[in-house]
């Protein structure tokens, strides 16, 4: 993120979540002069104190005063959950933004989920898990992330397959980034 950035839209985004009309009802309610405020404005420069005491104020989320991502609305609505999307591209797990669901279409057992997009269907994951158990995960296999279906078996091994050629290997040679809890998938 590049705080030397982004201020005009940050700006703009903090009039339309109090509700203002106008700048000037911006400067007034933060206690700042017009000129301080359009200084930052015309440099373009990012206004890091003013954003944090808007999303404090208003319940707006962060991100999307900062950046304009996500959801205007902050975790103030129980009704929805704002996971990160992060893309499963060339053995990187990229973020790119988020996706809201209705709380009933999340299984209610998820701990800290995220979305993860391997070709164009969609994975609902979770970091958090007590164990590794039997079914499809994010995996760290030197260095390389990847999906694969994961089989325990007895002294603390694995079987390991979705890539070209499955194996076998302990538990702990490869690192478990995530086990896959569904599926959003996208047939042709």
């Amino acid at each position: 993120m590049n705080l030397e950035k982004g201020g005009r839209g940050a700006i703009e985004r903090m009039v339309e979540a109090y509700g203002f009309k106008t700048r000037q009802a911006l400067c007034d309610h933060l206690g700042i002069s017009k000129s301080t405020l359009a200084t930052r404005y015309m440099r373009d420069s990012f206004p890091a104190e003013w954003v944090i005491q808007c999303a404090l104020e208003t319940g707006t989320s962060l991100s999307w005063l900062t950046n304009g991502y996500g959801i205007k609305e902050g975790s103030q609505n129980e009704n929805t959950k704002e996971l990160p999307l992060k893309i499963l591209y060339d053995g990187e797990l990229c973020p790119e933004g988020s996706y809201v669901f209705d709380v009933n279409f999340l299984p209610k057992a998820l701990k800290n989920p995220m979305v993860v997009v391997v070709d164009s269907s969609k994975y609902i994951c979770d970091i958090e898990y007590d164990d590794v158990r039997d079914g499809k995960w994010i995996v760290n296999i030197d260095g390389e992330i990847s999906m694969r279906t994961i089989t325990r078996l007895p002294g603390r091994r694995l079987h390991v397959e979705g890539g070209i050629s499955p194996f076998e290997c302990a538990l702990e040679d490869i690192i478990m980034i995530a086990k896959i809890v569904m599926a959003c998938l996208e047939y042709k």
